[in-house]
């Protein structure tokens, strides 16, 4: 089996993948636009919502698709082969979308509107959880965005960093302490609310395009029902099989740097050499090196992501599996894209080729969640216990 085949498994998948493949090729166009300008162009997103792709994890009777973990992480491998940025960026409002539906979150009434906004108008949506002194959410840090009740309103104070797509979301999901309630808790704000202004500080190696600016919030108002999650009660974190997006983009990347490379591996030929360096040995056993990387990783991929999808009663159990996809999947992109590079020579050091911004993007994977000490931590527990 090539390493380009992309695990489709029916006609469903057949004609989702078709749909994603023709998003691919437009984005793919802008990618070089998005990182200069450090923001996800809104071009990108008028794209994504003709072809209904950001309903497509709702369930059927708001419009959307009932993607399962598979068929959603084949979609964002493809898409992040045009753009990685773009992928990861609608990978999080898609996921957000799965974990509400799939688990309940809301109330019943929150999540109607929710769905009916994004089904029926293509509306865009994430969690805005990281703040300058606490970090990343996942190491457990208190936010110091507050929400205090007054009256029949919530009055949000606070700073997001990392963002994403903050410039273009519709509505953010925001954490904040929730003072009378004493506890952590997440409200629905809309874009156009007074009081919320987005920053321009999104500046960084790579991922630039997700435009993963800081959001302010000074003294917002929104209704008390806006408050559509309370953790009240300390809980041990669950699997999220949705985070496979993660994983799913950067191997998109990596993927798009082997059709790039072998591509100019086919093409090259300096006046040392009478034949292309395709045929030279030491090129061909890194782009070989390059296939064996990338079977590995995305069997690794969907076969968990089946497991998720096909024995629902094993889940609790998929902790270790899950983030050790991530951690391995990250890892082995950026080890493509580095033997991508050293095919390429000084060359791929240039901006007018493909291979450094690959470069630059998948190192952000190594600084998505789980970060792999925590992987790590987890799997030696398990094996010591």
């Amino acid at each position: 089996m090539s390493v380009t085949n992309n695990f489709i498994q029916n006609d469903r998948q057949e004609a989702l993948y078709r749909k994603v493949e023709r998003i691919a090729e437009r984005i793919k166009a802008r990618k070089q636009q998005a990182d200069r300008e450090a923001s996800l162009p809104i071009e990108n997103v008028v794209d994504l919502q003709k072809e209904k792709y950001l309903s497509l994890t709702l369930p059927k009777e708001y419009g959307g698709e009932e993607l399962s973990l598979y068929e959603f992480l084949l979609m964002q491998e493809k898409l992040a082969e045009g753009d990685g940025a773009t992928a990861l960026s609608v990978g999080w409002h898609l996921g957000v979308l799965k974990e509400l539906s799939d688990d309940n979150l809301w109330n019943a009434e929150q999540f109607d509107y929710i769905a009916k906004e994004v089904g029926q108008h293509q509306k865009l949506i994430n969690r805005c959880a990281t703040e300058p002194a606490t970090g990343s959410p996942t190491r457990g840090g208190i936010p110091e965005t507050t929400a205090v009740l007054d009256g029949e309103e919530y009055i949000i104070n606070g700073r997001k960093t990392f963002a994403t797509m903050a410039l273009v979301l519709d509505y953010y999901i925001v954490t904040a302490y929730v003072k009378e309630k004493d506890a952590v808790g997440s409200i629905l704000i809309p874009k156009e609310a007074e009081g919320v202004h987005v920053e321009k500080t999104w500046d960084t190696l790579g991922m630039r395009g997700t435009g993963s600016d800081d959001l302010l919030l000074e003294n917002v108002r929104v209704p008390k029902d806006n408050l559509v999650e309370l953790n009240d009660k300390p809980k041990k974190p669950g699997p999220k099989g949705w985070l496979l997006h993660i994983p799913a983009c950067y191997l998109g990347i990596a993927l798009a740097a082997r059709r790039d490379v072998i591509q100019f591996a086919k093409e090259f030929q300096p006046n040392s050499l009478n034949k292309p360096i395709a045929e030279v040995e030491h090129v061909r056993n890194k782009i070989g090196e390059i296939d064996l990387k990338l079977l590995q990783a995305r069997y690794f991929l969907y076969s968990v992501a089946d497991k998720w999808d096909n024995y629902p009663e094993q889940r609790a159990q998929l902790m270790k599996e899950l983030g050790a996809v991530k951690l391995v999947a990250t890892n082995t992109a950026n080890e493509v894209v580095d033997l991508a590079m050293r095919v390429v020579g000084g060359r791929g050091l240039s901006k007018n080729m493909p291979f450094e911004q690959y470069y630059r993007d998948v190192r952000a994977g190594l600084h998505n969640p789980p970060m792999d000490d925590m992987v790590l931590g987890l799997l030696a527990k398990e094996a010591l216990s």
